[in-house]
């Protein structure tokens, strides 16, 4: 069943039919794509898993969290009440090493209308998933796209959101810290899962231990956990607050007030190391006989 965040009401339009606007607006609207050398207070760049443990369903549910979280007055106030008043954001879905998908490039959102041109461009996009997944390819993918369009932020972000570890690709450690050379934040948005897997993959238990301890990193780095698809809007919505406002967190881990009250306080480093991922898939090939 859905949240109450993901199924509401905008501006006393259903959701769908506001999708369907927006998709509309997007045939007859182009987007304000990042001046050559314009400053912002803020470039995001927005990560989202589409691998094969997300179905087509959760993929939805997904995207319109985002496209209802970029037009919320408190994230536009946030946008607003910054020095500049003004951020740049892309955003791409991404699944094993070479599925890695641009759906908007960069624009500045600075008010309502910006905001809305860029929802509409994802909104009108098409729903797709893919296979495996590649925490480390999607690091690797955003790192070239900050100041590619010229832009230049006071801080530079990517904002990944998944409901798995790395299995394909690069060592995700690696990737990281590839990013923290770079003076890139990496903040967090791990699903938390319990759902059988369509494949009969295993889901990992405490994969925001692992987000905690092998993904986020960075000056200010934090995570908000999403407990389950149906809260996802709700989750995107606040880490867009604290991430747009660089407003620190009152603790590492931030968790939807219904969601895991028994959970275990985030470690500094993670338990069942940064290759689990990786070895959950050779045991997965191995019980089927695939070497």
């Amino acid at each position: 069943m859905r949240s109450q965040a993901a199924s509401g009401v905008i501006a006393g339009v259903t959701r769908s039919a506001f999708l369907r606007v927006l998709a509309l607006v997007a045939v007859v609207l182009a987007a304000v794509p990042a001046r050559a050398g314009e400053a912002v207070d803020l470039e995001l760049v927005l990560a989202v898993d589409v691998s094969g443990s997300i179905d087509r369903e959760e993929a939805r549910l997904q995207r319109e969290g985002y496209v209802a979280a970029l037009v919320d007055p408190e994230v536009l106030q946030a946008i607003r009440g910054g020095p500049l008043g003004r951020i740049a954001v892309t955003y791409f879905e991404w699944a094993g090493y070479r599925h890695r998908r641009l759906l908007v490039e960069w624009q500045v959102i600075h008010d309502r209308a910006s905001a809305e041109r860029f929802a509409a461009r994802l909104a009108a996009a098409p729903v797709g998933t893919g296979v495996s997944t590649s925490i480390s390819g999607a690091i690797e993918f955003a790192l070239p796209l900050f100041g590619a369009a010229g832009q230049a932020g006071e801080r530079r972000v990517i904002d990944i959101s998944g409901d798995g570890p790395n299995n394909d690709g690069p060592n995700v450690e690696a990737a990281r810290e590839a990013a923290l050379a770079m003076g890139v934040t990496i903040n967090g948005l791990p699903i938390l899962n319990d759902r059988p897997n369509v494949a009969a993959f295993p889901n990992l238990d405490d994969l925001d231990d692992y987000y905690a301890g092998c993904v986020i990193g960075g000056p200010g780095a934090f995570m908000v956990v999403a407990d389950g698809f149906d809260s996802f809007a709700a989750a995107i919505r606040r880490k867009l607050i604290l991430e747009i406002a660089a407003v620190p967190p009152p603790a590492l881990r931030i968790v939807p007030a219904a969601a895991r009250r028994d959970a275990p306080a985030v470690r500094a480093a993670y338990a069942g190391g940064c290759d689990v991922g990786e070895r959950q898939l050779r045991d997965y090939f191995r019980r089927r006989g695939v070497d």
